[in-house]
């Protein structure tokens, strides 16, 4: 056995299981999470059947998607560790929640200097996001930080366009209280024979950390704005001197100072804005 160490502080010690396919009907795991907190009711039923023993688990050994990401795991792995600086370990391991019994997490690894839950994905390039990424694995990564008592997470993906990225993710309270709350209502109807139903609970916008440099020169929008503010940026640094020196020039015991077309008026709590006045203009009759 041995402990993990997260921002520093000690976690608790790996409950590591022996792996056995079997076992999963006696635990729900990340992969499960995901179908518990999404919206198809017929995976919903499916894995409570696959869990109560009814019918056998999902053979997805023809699921191409699923046998790729299981074949770049190790290099996907590799590939991490070498461009984070960063090492994996605890590959596969199996985990079991030290209170509740029936929450388990296999482990595509652990980063071992920080104690982020490692997890490898490869996913198609088409309209591939970042945040989409995360949205959709977010039940996955929430279970195994909350099962291994881990404030965060990385997302490693390889993408079928040859890209290769990195998500940083942090756990969140509320959506990991309200998986708990779903995951025990579904395990209940596990226990009892009764049919579960969806929960209907949001998946969060996932808090990403800003880490990546974007070149905007194609963007036509930005070009118009870019152009804009370098036009006006000497003018607004002229207008904002210009505020400031004639705030000085408000006697303090004015309310209001009128002159050359502009006011400034003093609020109540002494504050002192500035509004341009409209100019009258008188047509003089020639004699």
């Amino acid at each position: 056995m041995s402990s993990v160490q997260t921002d520093g502080a000690p976690q608790p010690e790996l409950r590591l299981i022996k792996f056995n396919p079997a076992d999963r009907r006696h635990f729900i795991g990340g992969s499960d999470a995901r179908i518990i907190m999404g919206d198809d009711e017929a995976d919903l039923v499916r894995l409570w059947r696959e869990k109560r023993g009814e019918i056998e688990p999902q053979d997805l050994s023809d699921n191409l998607i699923v046998q790729l990401g299981t074949a770049t795991e190790e290099l996907n792995r590799t590939w991490y560790q070498r461009h984070s600086g960063q090492t994996v370990t605890h590959v596969q391991k199996r985990v079991r929640h030290p209170i509740h019994k029936w929450m388990a997490a296999t482990l595509d690894g652990v980063v071992e200097e920080t104690g982020a839950i490692f997890e490898a994905k490869f996913m198609l390039p088409w309209s591939f996001t970042e945040a989409d990424a995360a949205e959709k694995h977010m039940a996955q990564l929430q279970h195994n930080m909350w099962v291994m008592a881990s404030r965060s997470a990385v997302l490693s993906i390889v993408t079928g366009g040859g890209k290769w990225v990195e998500i940083k993710l942090h756990a969140d309270p509320l959506y990991q209280h309200l998986l708990l709350t779903a995951e025990k209502k579904f395990w209940r109807c596990v226990q009892t024979g009764e049919p579960p139903r969806l929960f209907g609970i949001e998946t969060p916008r996932p808090r990403l950390e800003a880490v990546k440099v974007v070149d905007m020169a194609a963007s036509n929008l930005w070009a118009e704005l870019a152009a804009t503010y370098l036009r006006t940026r000497d003018a607004h640094a002229e207008h904002e001197i210009a505020k400031a020196e004639l705030k000085k020039l408000v006697p303090e015991d004015a309310k209001e100072a009128i002159g050359h077309g502009i006011r400034a008026k003093r609020s109540k709590s002494g504050a002192i804005s500035f509004d341009a006045l409209q100019t009258e203009s008188t047509d003089a009759s020639v004699q």
